[in-house]
């Protein structure tokens, strides 16, 4: 059952297959909810027409009265399917674990969640993995039998190369051929200003965005306090032995200037940006952020 799962990341890593996990994951987290915390993201606008009597007042068009004086209402029309992209980030930095799950590991086991999510309510769902540049892609599909597909490229893949986020996501604009919910399971860590105008040119394109932003304990801690050697995720070769008493201040300073800017980006572009620790239970992190959009998107009629 999914209340057997345990709460600690490391410990539910270790719990079964990705498929396993996912699947019970799923099952505890949406246990009880009516309705689908992705549904309504695709409803189209579609045209005006005249307001007759009976029609709800809530979908009246003010704007267009205060221009015209007369009554219109606005009719959308809703997709039968919402198509999603799952972007997996597995640059070197999300290999870091500290005393816990890598960022890795727990992003793989969030996508797997997800994955599994949508296509139970018959979704499209895309998925790549990404590094410097994509890595492996799967284009959107409703089949379930891709699930084990995307399973496979995510237990083979190991963090990799230098982060090319901005970079990735411009590559990957011109796939998406159809207004969507772009998922984006990262750390984050890029250019700020180049994954703005990246993240921009999504919204631009009509494109839903969430980024789940994954963060390990000591990233927002700095606990180190005897001489540490730190060694650079993304080039091994690059090591350095310094004394963090002496880093602590300028490294928390500027991690906390990173973690600003990067959300008052997101707030000017309408993006949800969650923060999950790699300390926090995935189920309790993951119904946290679905139970957050749902009350976002209010009540369905």
């Amino acid at each position: 059952m999914a209340s057997e799962l345990p709460e600690n990341p490391a410990q539910l890593a270790q719990f079964g297959h990705l498929e396993l996990i996912a699947h019970q994951l799923v099952e505890g987290v949406m246990m009880g909810r009516h309705r689908s915390p992705f549904k309504g993201s695709s409803v189209e606008f579609v045209e005006h027409r005249e307001y007759y009597p009976g029609d709800e007042i809530r979908h009246i068009d003010w704007r267009a009265f205060g221009k015209t004086g007369r009554y219109y209402v606005k009719e959308f029309e809703d997709e039968t399917n919402l198509r999603a992209h799952l972007l997996v980030d597995a640059s070197g930095s999300m290999a870091y674990a500290g005393e816990h799950v890598s960022k890795f590991q727990y992003a793989k086991m969030l996508a797997a969640s997800l994955a599994w999510l949508l296509l139970s309510q018959r979704d499209a769902v895309g998925f790549a993995t990404f590094d410097s540049k994509v890595r492996e892609q799967i284009k959107p599909t409703s089949n379930r039998d891709t699930f084990r597909r995307m399973l496979e490229i995510l237990e083979a893949t190991k963090p990799g190369e230098d982060t090319g986020l901005s970079a990735v996501i411009e590559s990957l604009l011109p796939t998406m051929q159809r207004r969507s919910l772009i998922i984006l399971i990262s750390d984050c860590f890029d250019d700020l200003d180049l994954l703005a105008k990246a993240l921009q040119r999504c919204r631009h394109a009509r494109h839903e965005v969430a980024i789940l932003r994954i963060a390990a304990p000591e990233e927002e801690q700095f606990p180190f306090d005897r001489p540490t050697q730190f060694r650079n995720l993304e080039n091994l070769d690059h090591r350095l032995l310094v004394d963090p008493t002496r880093l602590r201040k300028e490294y928390l300073r500027q991690y906390a200037e990173f973690v600003r800017g990067l959300d008052k980006e997101c707030l000017s572009l309408g993006i949800s940006c969650h923060r999950l620790l790699t300390s926090d239970p995935l189920q309790k992190a993951l119904g946290a952020w679905l139970a957050e959009r749902m009350e976002s998107r209010g009540p369905r009629r």
